[in-house]
């Protein structure tokens, strides 16, 4: 007896493709939604969402992933007819679709963590069946004998029996095809993927199902897929497109009562190729390979392994050229490896980008959500740009996105009856616009035109003075637990948002977190981060003897220190911070020696400072002397018990000793300057 398929290994492609088709479907029926409200029609919208429901539901189908097949299917035959009629969908009816697709999200999830997945709740199960179908839809059961095998008809849902006996009594033909797959299929393009894409053009899919059969020349691999299908087109069409002879369709009703297409024009006209989105992409697809992303972190790692070997590599052949070896040849090889090992980082690196717009493109979701729950209206804008960064950059960015969002349409953007008494449209605007900054670095802004931050209100509720800028009012709304409101809402209050903001955008992704507020006129927010924080370009510097490195996007500049530029000032008050104001260009810096900071005993007078902007504010740290710049691999630090503040992890430089990864811009953050250096001026 033959041992039943395997399909582990369908899984991880369908959960990428079920991605897909949930953020297609959510993305159309917001802009159904859109259209309903203003009383328009938007049937391209309808037949978008009614295919990606289809393509979910053989997806699923096909990997026996039942509570999908269910949600899939009502929801599907609800659309079925508005888009063939061409009607309106209720405005109504769009909650519950919205609801369905978030139910199929949440069982791809929970797939994705290797668990088993939940029956569909009952209660969406109720709302779904009693949707108000399309004109003409209601109480049209038509009563047709389908010659089924009792193993496929047991596997048919009820729904799925009444499409096939409706379709045959619309005229339709119920089809029984079968595709055995085996390696000279797969070679020649000829997947069930691609038989599915193919017959999708002549036929309409009622379910695909993966059978087990005995091991024969036809199926090498013990695994047929069963095909059912309704469809006007003659056998010879729906054949070819299947990859089998017209004698291998097995009829599934009576005799036909319509007359039969038997021309490839009849095709033609039946499915011009503007109706089908799925025709025109096809091309597209075969330049696409789906990579997990693991095997892309192993990539990185091989890589990251690599660049260490070279480092030990160069400080090997200088050590023999200092001993008075000819090394010219060798190092001109280690040249060409460095520049060659370059060029594989910026191609791997590019390879794990990702496009902003991904990110951005499920934020509408969330505010119409927000919207819903806290009684605001709110116009939403988005801006991309075609900027790119590292999917797990991305991954972790995403939190900070929604809290920032929540935030803006929870505390900022005032009630319809505010925005009118204070002269403002009763839509709130919420704009978001992202793009690169440098070839390293991409700024995000998130702003909107509420009611702005009251800094009195927030020291109030801080128990601290009242800041005198932006910088100052940001160091209190990221207070561990400080929350304006008086009561935790399901959407806010309790004091987390803004200091999970911040610890992900400084301490985790190393970058910048500023804030620009108007009482009464609005707030945005601007976060700057690295596009990837595995392998960076950094600065190697001497402190006190000790070796440091720091992100080249961090730094603002390096410059000379001239004693006979600096000015002393009080120190601060706890005698931790020793503090020298640096006349540059003009301006102000307050210099801060790195040395003291640490704690260690320092050595010859300091030659250079390193410029960071802290609030937008520049400030110096003194060091020793520079090393040089070089691509190293960033360790990160996430044990709690070794984890400091300034310092993001640690690297190898090639001699086997671990480097520190100094973050200077948080590291700014955890001390208060004196006064006097914040106000001097040359």
């Amino acid at each position: 007896m033959t041992a039943p398929p395997d399909l582990k290994d369908f899984l991880s492609s369908f959960l990428v493709e079920a991605e897909e088709h949930v953020a297609l479907a959510n993305e159309e029926l917001l802009a159904l939604e859109s259209a309903q409200r203003k009383g328009e029609h938007h049937p391209r919208a309808i037949r978008s969402i009614f295919r990606s429901l289809h393509t979910l539901k053989g997806l699923s189908a096909m990997v026996g992933i039942e509570p999908i097949v269910s949600i899939a299917h009502r929801m599907e035959t609800f659309l079925r007819e508005f888009e063939r009629s061409g009607a309106m969908v209720p405005l109504g009816a769009t909650d519950t679709l919205l609801k369905g697709v978030q139910a199929i999200a949440q069982t791809i999830a929970t797939l994705s963590r290797g668990e088993e997945p939940a029956a569909p709740p009952p209660e969406l199960v109720r709302e779904l069946d009693a949707l108000d179908w399309g004109p003409g839809a209601q109480g049209r059961r038509a009563e047709a004998s389908l010659e089924l095998e009792p193993a496929l008809r047991e596997k048919l849902t009820d729904f799925e029996l009444v499409q096939l006996e409706k379709g045959v009594a619309a005229g339709q033909r119920a089809l029984l095809a079968e595709f055995f797959p085996s390696p000279e299929k797969s070679a020649q393009g000829l997947s069930i993927n691609a038989v599915r894409e193919r017959v999708a053009k002549v036929a309409e899919i009622v379910r695909v199902l993966p059978r087990s059969v005995p091991t024969s020349p036809e199926a090498p691999g013990g695994l047929s897929f069963a095909l059912i299908l309704l469809t006007s087109m003659n056998d010879a069409l729906v054949a070819e497109a299947v990859g089998v002879g017209p004698d291998r369709l097995q009829k599934l009703h009576g005799e036909l009562t319509h007359e039969d297409p038997t021309t490839e024009a009849a095709l033609d006209t039946a499915l011009p190729l503007d109706e089908e989105p799925e025709a025109q992409t096809m091309g597209l697809r075969r330049g696409i390979v789906r990579v997990d992303v693991n095997r892309l972190d192993e990539a990185m790692e091989g890589l990251s392994a690599l660049i260490v070997t070279r480092f030990r590599l160069a400080r090997s052949v200088a050590a023999l050229a200092a001993r008075g070896v000819n090394t010219r040849e060798l190092s001109d090889v280690v040249a060409d490896n460095a520049r060659q090992l370059r060029d594989l980082r910026a191609a791997i690196v590019r390879v794990r980008m990702v496009p902003v717009a991904d990110v951005l493109d499920r934020i509408p979701l969330l505010v119409r959500g927000l919207q819903r729950a806290t009684n605001r209206r709110v116009r939403i804008e988005l801006e991309g740009g075609g900027a790119e960064l590292d999917k797990s950059v991305s991954e972790r960015l995403f939190p900070v996105i929604v809290h920032l969002v929540r935030n803006a349409v929870d505390h900022a953007i005032e009630s319809p009856d505010e925005r009118n008494r204070r002269g403002k449209p009763e839509e709130g605007l919420l704009r978001i616009t992202c793009g690169a900054r440098s070839n390293t670095r991409l700024e995000l802004t998130v702003s909107d035109d509420g009611r702005g931050i009251d800094r009195k209100a927030v020291a109030r509720k801080a128990g601290r003075p009242v800041p005198e800028d932006d910088a100052g009012l940001l160091d209190l709304l990221c207070i561990p637990g400080l929350s304006t409101r008086d009561v935790a809402t399901t959407t806010s209050g309790r004091g987390m948002g803004m200091e999970i903001v911040k610890r992900i955008v400084t301490d985790e992704l190393g970058g910048e977190l500023a804030l620009r507020t108007e009482f009464g006129v609005g707030t945005t927010f601007t976060l700057r981060v690295p596009l990837t924080i595995s392998i960076v370009d950094a600065f190697a510097f001497e402190c006190a003897g000790q070796r440091f490195v720091v992100p080249v996007a961090t730094v603002d500049e390096i410059i000379e220190v001239d004693g006979t530029q600096l000015v002393k000032v009080p120190a601060a008050e706890d005698g931790s911070v020793e503090v020298e104001v640096l006349l540059r260009r003009g301006s102000a810096i307050p210099l801060v020696k790195l040395a003291r900071l640490f704690r260690m005993r320092a050595g010859t007078p300091a030659q250079k400072a390193i410029v960071v902007r802290r609030g937008g504010a520049p400030i110096a740290f003194a060091v020793d002397r520079m090393l040089g710049q070089q691509e190293v691999v960033i360790r990160p630090m996430n044990d709690a018990l070794i984890r400091a503040p300034g310092v993001s992890g640690a690297t190898d430089l090639g001699d086997g000793r671990p480097t520190l990864v100094l973050d200077l811009v948080a590291l700014s953050q955890t001390f208060s300057l004196p006064a006097r250096a914040q106000e001097l001026r040359p």
